[in-house]
């Protein structure tokens, strides 16, 4: 198969203490995509990151399988924006915002932060654009069939081969994740979003 040759792309947290790397055939497999959803702006916020708004948070969806820590995984750490809130992963030596996942390895997926990547240019240009702010208020998905098309086929992947297993956010044997969540307060939950 072709894509068996793409090598694997690096990635890092701002001060490299945490680095890793996405699988050549998990580069081949996801979907670039920008996030304008209120979520993930908030997570931005929260990381103190610059503040993404009006524009969206560049991410690559892709399964959680396909990402591997070299260094610094003592370094992993868990934010959620609520108690049910998605399981938002970041380096806790500089407060680098990494991937978005579900709360359970049997969901396998996981929305990556394209600015820790270092060649973005072998992710592909971006072709889903997610929670796009209307002039009525609303809010609309742009070319969604792309991730949606994408997810299908990365999940059937996961769940026909039993790769979703090998996950290094969860702890297959307990179903938990690999560090204890953090969630943050209603007072810092408000702060976070306008």
């Amino acid at each position: 198969m072709a894509h068996s040759t793409e090598p694997p792309l690096s990635f890092s947290c701002d001060c490299g203490g945490l680095r890793g790397q996405i699988t050549g055939p998990g580069v081949t497999a996801g979907t670039h995509c920008a996030c304008f959803c209120h979520d993930c702006r908030a997570a931005q916020l929260y990381f103190n990151q610059p503040d993404p708004a009006p524009g969206p948070v560049d991410v690559f969806q892709m399964s959680p399988e396909e990402v591997q820590f070299t260094e610094g995984a003592e370094n992993l750490a868990l934010m959620q924006l609520s108690p049910n809130g998605m399981f938002r992963w970041y380096a806790k030596c500089c407060n680098a915002p990494l991937a978005t996942t579900p709360g359970t390895p049997k969901f396998p997926f996981a929305s990556f932060i394209v600015k820790r990547i270092a060649d973005t240019d072998r992710l592909g240009p971006v072709t889903t654009r997610g929670f796009v702010p209307r002039p009525n208020g609303k809010q609309k998905h742009e070319k969604l069939q792309y991730a949606a098309f994408g997810l299908f086929k990365r999940l059937l992947k996961s769940w026909l081969t039993g790769s979703w297993r090998q996950t290094p956010f969860f702890n297959l044997t307990t179903g938990e994740p690999v560090v204890a969540p953090h969630v943050i307060t209603l007072e810092e939950r408000a702060g976070l979003y306008d």
